[in-house]
């Protein structure tokens, strides 16, 4: 029974290592941390805007055209298993100005601990944005915004810097639209925010993107307003973590 008891506690314990990074989702420990994971920048006169779950030949290109109009470069979290299906499209993002980053190979959540998994899977995700787009990325955001220690350690070890997200549209969802998503933006869109979009529906409510689409030259306009910038995370002057 001491036995068992003891295994028991030592899994507990491995499992709370395993989530304790995950707790910045939670807010007083978010508004703490925000400076080095959840990406507040220390450029007052920027936002950090950022794509996930792309690049996807359904919309990514739309989104593209819609940020060259704008004038607007971004960072975009890549999965791997989207990148694999269409490389050109990495490239494409590269040559058109924007900054490719890495969100993992699959979109899921990854609760239970597996250390050699996270760092196999989070390797070959890096390995496929610098190989198939040409460029080496610097940032890692887990799906779902789920940092646990697994992951979180392999990134450091890979050298990426795990970023998350000050603000959002909740673009995701089979209601949103322009205006939904700029509204639930706005009241994030101040200085040093990073916002977290979407350039595919893979993992969201089939034609989401469209929402997003519809929303950024509101949001361009809301920033060019205020005097803000919309760039990729490496113009974003983020603190040391």
């Amino acid at each position: 029974m001491k036995t068992a008891s003891r295994a028991l506690a030592a899994a507990a314990a491995v499992e709370f290592l395993h989530l304790a990074p995950a707790a910045v989702r939670l807010p007083p420990l978010r508004r703490t941390l925000a400076r080095r994971t959840a990406g507040h920048g220390a450029a007052a006169g920027h936002i950090a805007l950022t794509f996930d779950d792309g690049p996807d030949p359904r919309s990514t290109p739309y989104v593209l055209d819609a940020l060259d109009e704008l004038g607007a470069r971004a960072t975009f979290f890549l999965l791997g298993a989207m990148l694999e299906r269409a490389p050109a499209l990495g490239r494409e993002l590269v040559r058109r100005g924007h900054e490719v980053a890495v969100h993992g190979w699959h979109h899921r959540q990854q609760w239970y601990p597996a250390p050699a998994r996270d760092l196999r899977e989070l390797r070959r995700a890096s390995e496929a944005v610098t190989e198939l787009c040409g460029a080496r990325p610097l940032w890692y955001r887990p799906p779902y915004g789920v940092l646990t220690a697994g992951p979180a350690l392999a990134a450091r070890r890979l050298g990426l810097r795990s970023v998350l997200w000050t603000a959002w549209g909740r673009d995701w969802t089979a209601e949103a639209t322009g205006a939904s998503v700029y509204a639930t933006a706005r009241p994030g869109l101040t200085g040093g925010a990073t916002l977290l979009l979407h350039d595919s529906d893979c993992t969201s409510a089939p034609g989401s993107w469209r929402a997003t689409l519809a929303a950024l030259p509101l949001i361009a306009a809301h920033c060019r307003t205020r005097r803000l910038t919309l760039g990729p995370l490496c113009d974003h002057a983020l603190p040391l973590s």
